[in-house]
């Protein structure tokens, strides 16, 4: 990752991008486990407490899945920074290992689950609609903040995004299944 055609591309275009401010250093912030981690907990414990009372069969499994799926994040984001190395922008301190963005990967985890958790029990398109859009507008706020802020290359940012779709699609086939209200 030191070096090479990608590399160069992602160099230019964080320097086109990176403007620190105000905005771009809260919108990273929404990416912090802290933040996202209890916005996919009131979800799941909102679906859990629905689920049961509903009667649904194994009403345990898609809030444990979700659980499991936010802590399988740094699982597997810090070998791989471990194994990149790769140096971070001109905008933080030198150090390495900043591929991939772990507030990126955290914020499509956390808010893409909550909005999969969310959607069954929603009755309306437009507040299934509503829930999709709020939950990638923080995904996507999280990953402008960061590149914006210069706290990270841009793809950083994009390898934690196909990080989340991966681990998204799989909690939707192993738990969607198990996940229809009554």
């Amino acid at each position: 990752m030191a070096d090479g055609p990608l590399v160069r591309v992602d160099e230019r275009l964080s320097r086109a991008l990176v403007h620190p401010d105000r905005v771009s250093e809260r919108l990273s912030d929404l990416g912090d486990v802290q933040i996202a981690g209890r916005v996919l907990l009131a979800c799941l414990l909102y679906v859990a407490v629905r689920s049961r009372r509903s009667g649904t069969d194994r009403w345990w499994w898609p809030p444990t899945g979700a659980a499991l799926l936010l802590a399988l994040v740094p699982v597997l984001v810090v070998p791989l920074k471990v194994l990149t190395d790769r140096p971070g922008t001109p905008a933080v301190p030198p150090a390495t290992g900043f591929f991939p963005s772990g507030h990126t990967a955290t914020a499509v985890v956390a808010y893409g689950a909550a909005a999969l958790l969310l959607l069954p029990w929603l009755r309306s398109t437009l507040a299934r609609r509503v829930c999709v859009t709020v939950c990638a507008a923080l995904a996507l706020g999280v990953s402008y903040g960061l590149v914006r802020r210069g706290y990270h290359w841009p793809l950083d940012v994009a390898a934690s995004w196909c990080l989340g779709a991966v681990l998204l699609t799989g909690f939707v086939l192993v738990a969607g299944r198990s996940h229809q209200p009554n």
